[in-house]
């Protein structure tokens, strides 16, 4: 979907880098919280609540409602989420894969 790497600066190397560094949950809470304001740490989990639900085979209006996440925002995860870089498609099924994919509540199996 993305074209143009521009957006692969030094700084956004890093940070991956960072995180990739981080040993478990509990410092990746610690490192998110004091990195992202609330509302940007609550806007990257409903993303990734978003994401799980499409993956389900949740229609948008049920997302919408049980998420609160407009149906814009919901259309733009659905892009990236199957024509995107990959990495929704990559976490989604590694965490499959593992057992530990959580669908939020009330979601479908799939």
């Amino acid at each position: 979907m993305v074209a143009d790497d521009s957006w692969r600066t030094d700084d956004v190397l890093a940070l991956f880098d960072t995180i990739l560094g981080l040993e478990d949950r509990s410092e990746a809470e610690k490192f998110f919280r004091d990195l992202l304001t609330l509302g940007e740490l609550r806007d990257l989990a409903l993303r990734w609540s978003v994401a799980r639900l499409l993956d389900s085979g949740l229609h948008y209006a049920d997302i919408s409602q049980r998420t609160g996440a407009s149906t814009a925002t919901i259309t733009r995860i659905a892009s990236w989420l199957h024509h995107g870089e990959g990495g929704y498609r990559l976490l989604l099924d590694r965490a499959r894969a593992a057992g530990t994919l959580p669908y939020p509540t009330g979601a479908a199996e799939r």
